[in-house]
């Protein structure tokens, strides 16, 4: 498709930004609300199928209702010159897995903060009853002020119906980081997202995948049978439950995961908001106590799902850290003496009636000798 090409007399071409084994994307002018977009442009095979075609139609409709910060927006979809295509919010940026070629491996803190943002958004997704099925760091694009947005939710669903014989590696995406029930041909679900997820973050924290091999049927096997090497290898100094987390997303059975990328997302984010063991925290008064081992935290069951609206968005909220309360002296106070409380109006009706009584004594002395003189 050549640059300066109209598609449905509204969107201009205007340059490719990348291409893979299923579409090319390009940044495209929208001649009638005059702004940027990103075009996906499916390969011919796809756009003659028309099947696909269907399929494709009802899943970029189920797109377009996912609204929210940390997924990319869909605008519109389409066919024109014989090419399926779907309209995008354009993103500026790279996706993170280009950023993980340039920089390697990247701190455990700069981790978290990408993670959280991706469990975020397809955690929302899942709660609306959708799995993204191609979860890979190709499908995160980073802005230039880290905001994480996650892409393609429509196609990867669209492909997921296709046999699972009829499609390649290179069209369907990287099996680097399939879930092993996605490796043996079964049903994505929710947790099949979640383990994707755990591969991100194992390659974003040592650098390298968890699992590498020169065809996708050793790779497959290796998801479903192997056990990747422990990041206290690459990263000595990892904190033992953090690494714990990562093997926990990794396990084969999914019911062994954090059921939807909203739990794992709350559990990132509750880990990532406690103080660094690095860090040396001064107490005044010293207190020994027994340090228990590390343990997988375990979050809070999901919300009901609610319907997809603009006011319902989820937002993660910071846990406040609490101090130790050990590490505080306290003062001691002098003993506690309450005030004397006196119920004046009570004294002054008391005294009044002392007063009354003590006069009327003379007057019944009066009384009684008016009517019983003295005998003289």
């Amino acid at each position: 498709m050549s640059e300066g090409k109209l598609l449905n007399d509204r969107y201009q071409l205007l340059e490719p930004q990348g291409k893979g084994g299923m579409a090319t994307v390009y940044r495209a002018r929208d001649k009638m609300l005059e702004r940027d977009v990103a075009i996906k442009l499916l390969r011919d095979d796809y756009s003659e199928d028309d099947s696909f075609r269907e399929r494709f139609r009802q899943e970029a409709r189920a797109a377009a209702n996912l609204s929210h910060p940390n997924i990319v927006t869909v605008h519109d979809f389409g066919y024109d010159v014989g090419k399926l295509f779907i309209v995008m919010e354009f993103v500026p940026g790279s996706d993170l897995k280009t950023l993980i070629r340039q920089r390697g491996r990247v701190s455990i803190k700069d981790a978290i903060f990408l993670m959280v943002q991706a469990c975020a958004g397809i955690g929302y997704a899942h709660r609306a009853g959708l799995v993204h099925c191609d979860v890979k760091p190709h499908n995160f694009l980073v802005t230039p002020d880290r905001r994480l947005k996650v892409t393609d939710f429509g196609i990867a669903r669209a492909l997921s119906t296709i046999k699972h014989d009829e499609y390649s590696d290179v069209v369907w995406g990287s099996p680097q980081y399939f879930s092993p029930e996605q490796a043996t041909g079964g049903a994505p679900s929710p947790a099949s997202d979640v383990y994707s997820l755990g591969v991100i973050l194992y390659e974003l924290l040592s650098g390298t995948l968890p699992f590498v091999a020169p065809t996708p049927e050793e790779l497959a096997r290796l998801h479903m049978t192997a056990t990747p090497v422990l990041l206290s290898e690459y990263i000595p100094d990892i904190p033992p439950a953090l690494e714990q987390i990562v093997a926990k997303v990794l396990s084969k059975e999914p019911s062994r995961r954090y059921r939807t990328a909203d739990q794992f997302g709350r559990v990132l984010e509750t880990f990532g908001s406690r103080p660094s063991p690095s860090i040396p925290v001064s107490r005044p008064i010293s207190v020994p106590v027994s340090t228990p081992p590390p343990s997988i935290p375990e979050p809070a069951p999901d919300p009901k799902p609610a319907p997809l609206t603009q006011n319902n968005i989820p937002a993660y909220q910071q846990i406040p850290v609490k101090e130790n309360p050990s590490s505080f002296a306290y003062e001691e106070l002098p003993p506690y003496d309450p005030p004397l409380d006196i119920d004046w109006a009570t004294v002054g009706l008391a005294f009044l009636a002392l007063i009354l009584a003590g006069g009327l004594i003379p007057f019944w002395m009066w009384v009684y000798y008016l009517y019983n003189p003295p005998m003289g």
